[in-house]
């Protein structure tokens, strides 16, 4: 096992676990899903995901389960409801 230090942004990435998040990519591309499983790489597994545009944040693609490797994560939103599009 691993040990992950309080108030980091790991820590808040495993405690969203099971919770909806948006995950926006390098290549710019956004995708909106349940996280299942992540590591300490953030390496995730996401359910129920879907492309969203981000433009307007409508879904594009629906893909259902997909691995995001953590060296192409950019950032994440733990609250996407908080998301504003304009």
């Amino acid at each position: 096992m691993f040990m992950i230090s309080e108030g980091t942004p790991l820590k808040m990435l495993f405690k969203s676990l099971n919770n909806t998040i948006l995950v926006k990519l390098k290549d710019g591309s956004e995708i909106l899903g349940i996280l299942e499983r992540c590591d300490p790489n953030m390496n995730m597994i996401l359910l129920e995901a879907k492309e969203i545009d981000e433009n307007n944040g409508k879904p594009l693609t629906n893909y259902g389960l997909v691995f995001i490797r953590g060296s192409n994560v950019l950032f994440v939103v733990f609250d996407p409801s908080q998301v504003i599009y304009e």
